[in-house]
């Protein structure tokens, strides 16, 4: 070991596994939950022409406030609420941590959920509680409302619709935990394109909610911009914590464009709501396989005990790449999530995961 590392470097972070990505050169990539659809080719000449008028030599608005304005009437956020931008939702999930982390402060969260509001709660140095879902991913209401009575969260973290598991949890539910929460309560809604339900609109209701989204899913994951709306006293705070500058001028300027053309980005969601529909109802006939019922981007099914990698390897021989989530156990044993990629994607997945489904039999 490095010199100092053991020393220096805290046994909560020394003990983490780095956020890993898998090389995906030569395979179909149905693994992070991308819009696997290209702009137009006029489109993307446009945008072009676009960026060539971007000043690079200049630093970017701090707070992006025409693409902010923007964001604001695409996506119908309240007058009343503020609205606080981010490098991806990544960034704004570790700015509100780094917010309200200190001395014994609590993060509550359902599991199994996103991976990242773990492992950002042990970078802030709060303590992590996950609340197990129910069978079936649902939310276990009475367990999530006493453990907010036991630990008093300073923030409550809900992705809606869940990842990995896609589904979307009761709005009675969500709402009382709302109402029961001491801290902050954060709706991760960023699969709310293909969802058809989101608490924006009720961002005056609730002063203790913040709502936060993402352009990734939409097909702009390259650009990395996360969005939070909510009161303008805790987006007063968390500004604070923002890095200067976080926002780039070419991510302000493409972001812009792409989102005066939204309904090139509506007319994808659609298509891949529609493929989402097809592929559940072909794997679900697929003997062997459990489909759990999905409202985002993916699916999350399950295989035979103890064939979860075996699945897994199979797929990646035959050029598929698919997220295993199985590794760990527990509600996850032997689940793997896939991606709705473009017809042909998915044509070539389902045929594959028929193919080696059936070898295991």
């Amino acid at each position: 070991m490095a010199r100092g590392v053991e020393q220096w470097v805290s046994p909560a972070i020394r003990e983490l596994s780095a956020y890993s990505v898998p090389d995906a050169s030569g395979l179909i990539k149905l693994d992070a939950m991308e819009n696997p659809y290209p702009w137009p080719e006029p489109l993307v000449e446009r945008w072009l022409a676009t960026l060539r008028e971007v000043r690079l030599n200049r630093y970017p608005d701090p707070a992006a406030r025409r693409l902010a304005d923007t964001l604001r009437r695409v996506m119908g956020i309240p007058e009343a609420a503020a609205v606080l931008l981010g490098n991806g939702s990544d960034e704004l999930i570790q700015t509100i941590a780094l917010t309200l982390s200190g001395g014994s402060r609590t993060m509550v969260t359902p599991e199994p959920g996103f991976v990242m509001y773990r492992m950002i709660a042990t970078f802030a140095g709060m303590k992590y509680v996950g609340v197990p879902l129910r069978e079936g991913f649902s939310l276990d209401l009475p367990a999530m409302l006493d453990a907010i009575e036991r630990h008093q969260p300073a923030v409550t973290f809900i992705a809606y619709p869940n990842n990995p598991t896609g589904n979307l949890f009761d709005a009675r539910h969500i709402r009382r935990i709302i109402e029961a929460s001491p801290g902050v309560v954060v709706l991760d809604e960023a699969y709310h394109a293909f969802a058809g339900a989101s608490f924006m609109d009720h961002l005056p209701e609730y002063p203790n909610l913040l709502v936060m989204r993402t352009l990734s899913k939409l097909g702009l994951a390259g650009l990395r911009l996360g969005i939070l709306a909510g009161d303008p006293e805790w987006i007063r705070e968390l500004d604070k914590v923002r890095l200067p500058y976080n926002i780039n001028v070419l991510t302000q300027s493409s972001a812009e464009f792409a989102l005066r053309n939204h309904e090139v980005l509506d007319a994808q969601t659609a298509r891949i709501r529609a493929d989402r529909e097809r592929v559940q109802a072909e794997m679900g006939a697929i003997p062997g396989v459990t489909v759990f019922p999905s409202q985002a981007n993916f699916v999350l099914f399950r295989v035979g005990r103890g064939e979860g990698d075996r699945v897994f390897r199979g797929l990646l021989e035959q050029g598929i790449l698919i997220k295993n989530l199985g590794g760990g156990g527990g509600a996850l044993r032997d689940c793997l999530r896939v991606t709705i990629g473009t017809e042909r994607e998915n044509r070539a997945f389902l045929d594959a995961l028929r193919r080696v489904c059936a070898a295991g039999v």
